[in-house]
Formats: structure tokens, sequence, C-alpha cells
């Protein structure tokens, strides 16, 4: 699906969204190729098996089956239940009405966000992901083995196990489903005879519109048996599995706003306030450049310390944000504009913090891993109702670490 670039805001609702092709919607029922031409030169993240892509399709498609349903009006005879709320939602984001599209938006509209703008995001960071392997393991922990009797209730798999623990701010949808994702490649076997460990996954969203419906609907989906034809053949019937066993992925919404969350809350929330010192995951994914743009350099530079001073040491911080110009804040009172990328260094590396770094906690980030542009590309193959797009994205990847 060629076409010329656009700016996110047009194509995709929120300062937050990714860079896109754009793409109108469709105007048949018939499930849509998904493909845009991406300069070959820039990078690409890892690709993900096309079975995997089309499933984790499969899955928004399923739990959002009824904004997919035949809604025909006379100006468009084609269309689904699901347009007249995209009009909505970007008619709000065009007045810059935030709290209609988001915060104050009743479940219908975020279960048509969910369905339209997250299914790309979702498979993006599930490769991301996947090309951050071998930094992960380091977080991929043991944990207490489980009685028989627990095994059985929980439905994990039997065995020692390990656990990767994610926090992500400004996370809904797109964040469960990529994890979920990521832990089904993690666990796949890769002989017929791997009877490896299996990796646990916990994740806990934090955002401060109320996304928890949408996640709850979208755990379910990810950890039960799809549904079936009445025809299918028993090989299929037999082989019919979760994408994630229930036992292996648990996942908690909270409904809060990051730059008013205390370093206290903060603790609480990244388990430092107990004494944990485990290290996790912490993600900023499309997240980081909305709170410079509409809670301020301030806000949002006490938000990056305070995670600084309460994250455990050795975890990851990951930002994935738009690339190039479409991620830049304005300082002062000429609005002079930054980079996000060039404010998120100088807060986390500044060399002074490293030498007195007694507000926050002797703590500091050192960057391990940084790309200015990728290309996530669907595959060709893939369908879905409505069309989806190619995306591109920065991303940087930070270690915390102690003075």
């Amino acid at each position: 699906m060629p076409g010329k670039k656009s700016h996110p805001s047009q194509n995709a609702p929120s300062g937050q969204k990714p860079s896109w092709t754009k793409k109108k919607l469709s105007k048949t029922t018939k499930p849509k190729k998904a493909s845009v031409e991406t300069p070959e030169e820039e990078p690409a993240t890892p690709e993900l098996p096309l079975v995997l892509q089309q499933r984790i399709l499969d899955i928004f498609r399923n739990t959002f089956a009824d904004l997919f349903v035949a809604a025909a009006t006379e100006e468009d005879r084609d269309a689904f239940v699901l347009t007249p709320l995209l009009q909505e939602i970007k008619a709000a984001l065009f007045a810059r009405d935030f709290d209609a599209a988001f915060s104050n938006a009743r479940p219908a509209l975020l279960d048509a966000y969910a369905a339209r703008w997250s299914p790309t995001r979702a498979l993006a960071y599930a490769a991301a992901l996947t090309g951050l392997t071998e930094h992960l393991e380091a977080l991929m922990l043991p944990v207490e083995e489980a009685s028989t009797e627990d095994a059985e209730v929980s439905g994990a798999p039997e065995g020692p196990k390990t656990n990767l623990r994610v926090v992500s701010f400004g996370g809904g949808a797109a964040e469960i489903a990529a994890f979920a994702a990521y832990l089904h490649l993690v666990n796949a076997p890769k002989t017929p005879e791997d009877n490896g460990e299996p990796l646990t996954g916990t994740i806990d969203l934090v955002d401060s519109a109320p996304w928890g419906p949408v996640v709850e609907a979208l755990h379910g989906s990810l950890t039960t048996l799809p549904a079936l034809s009445k025809y299918a053949s028993a090989v299929a019937k037999a082989t019919n599995a979760a994408l994630v066993d229930p036992g292996l992925l648990s996942s908690a919404f909270t409904h809060d706003n990051a730059l008013t969350m205390s370093r206290n809350q903060l603790a609480g929330r990244l388990g430092t306030a107990n004494g944990d010192g485990t290290p996790l995951l912490v993600t900023l994914l499309f997240t980081l450049n909305e709170l410079y743009t509409t809670g301020g350099i301030g806000k949002t530079t006490a938000f990056l310390m305070n995670l600084t001073a309460t994250v455990p040491e050795g975890s990851l911080l990951l930002v994935l944000d738009s690339p190039g110009s479409y991620s830049e804040a304005a300082v002062g009172k000429e609005s002079k504009k930054y980079p996000m990328h060039w404010l998120m260094d100088h807060c986390l590396l500044k060399p002074e913090q490293r030498e007195s770094a007694q507000s926050t906690g002797g703590r500091y980030w050192e960057k391990i891993d940084s790309q200015d542009s990728v290309w996530f590309r669907l595959s060709e193959s893939v369908t879905y109702p409505i069309p989806l797009e190619n995306m591109r994205y920065q991303l940087h990847l930070y270690r915390a670490i102690r003075s």
C-alpha cells in the first residue's frame, strides 16, 4: 500500500503516535493486506513469524468483533460500526480535546481506538523486544516453584520458571499484546525435544486514560483457546492452544497519571518501597514525547528523576517514539525546540549527575542501545478488516546503575 508519508497527527490521532504511511479506511468488509514501501537503507526490526503476526491481528479482530460489523449508511454503504467512532476520535483530537478522546472517553471510543491503532503497534513492540532479548535475558530471573495444586489452578506448566517483570507507563492495548507475543516467542520450543523452563511475565500498565476494560478483554483473548470452526480437523482441535498459557501471563492496569505520581508512589509501583531490589523492564512506548508536550519539561524531568531514584539497580528503560522532528519539545520563553532524545539524555546521563547524585539516590542511567529511525514492516500476507500501516520509530535503551 504505497503512499506518501504524513505527520502522525494526520493519520494516527494524538501527538504520541508513530510516523507511518497514510491510508484511508477500507470500503469493503473483505480483509485487507497491509503493506507499505519503505526505504531499504533504514534499519528494520527483527521479523516476526507470519503466523504470529496473523494470530495477533486475529486476536484484536475477535476481541473487538462488534466494531467490525457492517453498518451501512447513505454516505457509506460499506461502513463498519467502527467508522463513526473513529471519526469522533479524530474530531476530538483535531479540537485538541484530549479528555474527550482519552481520559473521559466512553468505553466504545477506547475500544475503537484499540481496534484501529493498536494492532500494528503491538507487532512493532513485540519485534523490538525480540531484538533486545540479549539485554532482557538479564532480567529473566528464577521464581519460586509453585506447588502442584497451585500450578493446576493457575494453568501454568509445572516445573522451574523464570519471570520477566514490566512496568509500562502509558501502556494499554498494544503493550499487553506485544508482551504476550514476546512470551509466546521466547517459550516456543526450539526443537521437538525442548522442554526448557518456561518464562512467565508480569506486566503493570499505568495510564491516565481508563484502559482497564480494554486490557482485561485482551488479556482474556490472549490466554484462552481461540474459537475453531465446527468443521475444524481433528489435528486442528488437538493442537489448538492459547497464545500464552494463562498461568504464564499476569497483568494489571492502574488508572493514574505518571506526571502526578510522587516518588513514594513510584517506589511502590516499581517494588522498591518494600525493599525489593529485583530489576525489571520499564517502558515508555510512544509516551515520553507526549509527556513533554502535554505536561511540560519541568514535570516530565521531575518524573524521570523520580524514576531514576526509585528504579532497582540493573533495571532497563526502553523508550520508543516517533522519529526525528515528530518528537521535539519547546523550551523557554523563545520556545526553542529540542529533540526528545536530547532532553532525555540530558536528564538521565548528564555528567554532573554522576558526580553528585544525591537527588536520585546515587543512581543514574547508561545508554546501551540507540537507533534514530527503525521501520517495522507488516508482512504483505497478513489480513485485517481494515488497512494497517508499517510504522517507523526511534529506540533508546538504558540500564540503571549506581554511582
